[in-house]
């Protein structure tokens, strides 16, 4: 790589739909910025094929014919130290991906296969995700409903809003643009919103905000 170069994402795919992983790995590969350097379709090959790579971000089916995607990406968070995970699947299996740890979320994605075939929502999941941040499909985050009786329903409608926004990913300067806000004002919402929502102790507030926003609400 030239001086000065910046490197680009490695992005590992895992998919047992030969057509789908075909179509997401050309799409990935067209993109600059990011490099695809292994598909597999099986976790038994992906274990033998991943492990002798230096990848970024694996992008992995969650339902697959030999086991689950979640299990492979606990598998590669546990081995190796830099792999972001992006979850796949074809139903609502977020509660899956919400009964991970905290501590093993992190650095997490999750998406709707109808939304990974949204190349800009794919390639800003993968680029957020290799930055250690954890994006949550924007099209489910969106039509959530706060369940009544929650911490997350005593929110006021702006301070909800504002949640959904962190929720989708959002940055503090994206969500200020958003909603015509100062950064100064974003932070004060947020503030707020952690203090309502009891943040415990030593928890990252954002991520347990965002957690706790999945899980008292409904997405149908």
């Amino acid at each position: 790589m030239p001086t000065g170069q910046v490197r680009p994402i490695r992005v590992g795919i895992v998919e047992d739909n030969p057509l789908f992983l075909d179509l997401v790995a050309a799409s990935l590969d067209s993109v600059i910025g990011l490099e695809v350097v292994a598909t597999s379709k099986t976790v038994a090959e992906a274990r033998s094929v991943l492990a002798d790579l230096d990848i970024d971000v694996a992008v992995l089916d969650i339902d697959l014919p030999d086991g689950n995607g979640v299990g492979l990406g606990v598998w590669l968070s546990t081995n190796f130290p830099r792999p972001g995970i992006v979850l796949l699947s074809a139903t609502d299996m977020l509660e899956l991906f919400l009964g991970l740890p905290e501590e093993t979320r992190a650095g997490w994605s999750y998406l709707a296969k109808s939304s990974s075939t949204d190349l800009d929502v794919l390639t800003k999941t993968i680029q957020a995700t290799a930055r250690g941040r954890s994006i949550i499909d924007p099209s489910l985050v969106d039509r959530s409903r706060a369940k009544s009786g929650g911490r997350v329903s005593r929110l006021t409608k702006r301070q909800f809003e504002v949640l959904r926004a962190v929720s989708r990913g959002l940055s503090n300067q994206a969500i200020a643009d958003e909603f015509g806000f100062s950064l100064k004002t974003v932070v004060a919402h947020l503030s707020a919103i952690y203090a309502a929502l009891d943040i415990p102790e030593g928890s990252n507030p954002r991520v347990h905000s965002v957690l706790e926003f999945l899980q008292e609400t409904d997405r149908s």
